[in-house]
């Protein structure tokens, strides 16, 4: 955005926000390459959190606030962060207009967050809001922005069909029965919305209440009754196969670490069958044994049907426990775990590499201490048949934003090849996120483009254009194979 000078030396802006057509674009190539190749591409986001129900029902939103703020962790731990009371936040004696209003209150001193950027991308990209949010503005852009939910081009696959979503990865437990995935696939919505296997729930065998509550629900969901830890995994088996029938190749793990032990003996056979059947045991003896050997067999299945299987690594959950008591969890006190990875994930990858069992594997860290350490170890375990096997995966959660990209990016540059890297996620549960893919790709070609000037990379721009399409799509597209 330029700016106008004035006889004093003072400079005022011009109306519109930074958002124009060459934002985060710093160089002639970088804006050539985002607009002559990254710009149109469409999107496979192979790892989100959208709730499928919403998407078969092509739910329109009643407010800005439900489809904006609603469950946006970044959002509540900004505003708490500046001063807003809970009740604006998460509260129920609070209406749409009054949060919204909290956040646009507050949304100015956001300057420097990811957050700054996302927003007001979002509501330029869907709402063609051309103006910074503020409490000044607040009622009109809410109010303008509900008018325009009520239009069909808003609905949940409205949206998706605006951003050019080709595919859809929802994250599924196992027990889902995935009646919406079901639904969609039989409207022929014209997008592919695809279940993921996300099996987390039952390494959780340290809280035996909660344990044992989703070990009857898996019971239920298999059709079978689970006696013994063979029993175990060929319910889950079963759950796998129903989910390959409808569409899954893609399986999901939130992790702290790799388990150090994943082998369970005769004894721990024994001690599990008994634990599941009421004993007096409070607890298992070995739960990271447990959680090891139920990770190990699931792996084995996965490489079995052709699965892509990703890791999600390293954070510490519900560090506020008066919050964790009051709203539950994901409740925004999630931070970044300093947990040691190299040994226990090189350890367990080779566990699966030296029986043949190994599957196309994505691994995500959210230190960013661990960037090298992530990216040298996908190419440990490459095979020379798949290209990219192992990929070193994309800026996650807290490092899904502008620095955080280029780290990723340049990590994965330095340790392995770039150009074999299937691109950017959500990870979102909300629909204006698809923005992001359209950051990242302004990131990406603002890379390449600084280093093409630069003399650091060719001056070819059909050539380094290719690289830059892959990225954002066509690696993708013959990686996942759905």
């Amino acid at each position: 955005m330029e700016n106008a000078v004035f006889s004093n030396g003072t400079k005022q802006k011009k109306s519109g926000t930074i958002i124009n057509d060459n934002f985060l674009l710093q160089n002639e190539t970088a804006k050539l390459l985002y607009h002559d190749f990254a710009k149109d591409m469409p999107i496979i986001d192979y790892h989100n959190h959208l709730p499928p129900d919403q998407i078969a029902a092509n739910k329109k939103f009643d407010s800005i606030t439900e489809i904006w703020l609603k469950g946006d962790h970044y959002k509540w731990r900004a505003m708490r962060g500046l001063a807003v009371n809970e009740k604006f936040i998460t509260g129920n004696d609070t209406t749409d207009e009054e949060k919204f209003m909290a956040w646009a209150t507050c949304f100015p001193d956001t300057i420097r967050n990811p957050l700054f950027h996302w927003s007001q991308l979002e509501l330029k990209n869907s709402f063609g809001i051309d103006e910074y949010l503020n409490k000044d503005n607040a009622i009109k852009i809410y109010n303008h922005c509900n008018e325009i939910l009520k239009q069909d081009t808003h609905s949940t696959q409205g949206i998706l069909n605006s951003y050019q979503v080709e595919m859809v990865g929802t994250t599924d437990d196992p027990c889902d029965d995935l009646v919406y995935h079901k639904k969609i696939k039989a409207d022929n919505i014209g997008i592919d919305v695809l279940p993921s296997f996300r099996p987390d729930k039952i390494f959780n065998i340290g809280n035996r209440e909660a344990f044992i509550t989703y070990f009857h629900q898996l019971e239920k969901a298999a059709d079978m009754s689970i006696t013994t830890f063979a029993q175990l995994l060929e319910a889950l088996e079963k759950r796998m196969d129903y989910f390959h029938e409808n569409g899954a190749r893609i399986s999901d793990h939130g992790l702290t670490k790799m388990p150090d032990q994943f082998e369970m003996n005769t004894a721990l056979e024994k001690e599990f069958e008994l634990f599941i059947q009421g004993s007096n045991a409070t607890s298992f003896s070995a739960p990271g044994n447990f959680a090891g050997a139920v990770l190990l067999a699931l792996c084995k299945m996965y490489h079995n049907r052709g699965w892509v299987q990703q890791f999600h690594l390293g954070p510490l959950r519900n560090t506020n426990s008066r919050l964790l008591s009051l709203l539950g969890a994901d409740a925004g006190v999630d931070t970044i775990g300093d947990f040691s990875q190299a040994s226990s994930l090189a350890n367990f990858l080779n566990a699966l590499e030296k029986e043949g069992q190994l599957a196309k594997t994505i691994l995500y860290n959210i230190n960013p201490a661990d960037n090298d350490v992530f990216a040298a170890m996908c190419y440990n375990f490459n095979d020379g048949i798949t290209k990219g096997k192992v990929q070193y995966g994309s800026g996650w959660w807290f490092l899904d934003q502008k620095d955080g990209i280029e780290k990723q990016l340049n990590a994965l540059s330095n340790m392995g090849t770039v150009s074999t890297f299937v691109g950017m996620l959500t990870d979102s549960r909300s629909f204006l996120s698809y923005s992001r893919h359209e950051y990242f790709r302004r990131v990406l070609c603002n890379l390449f483009g600084d280093e093409m000037e630069k003399g650091l990379l060719p001056d070819d721009t059909k050539w380094i254009g290719n690289i830059v399409q892959n990225i954002c799509y066509h690696n993708a597209k013959e990686y996942f194979n759905f």
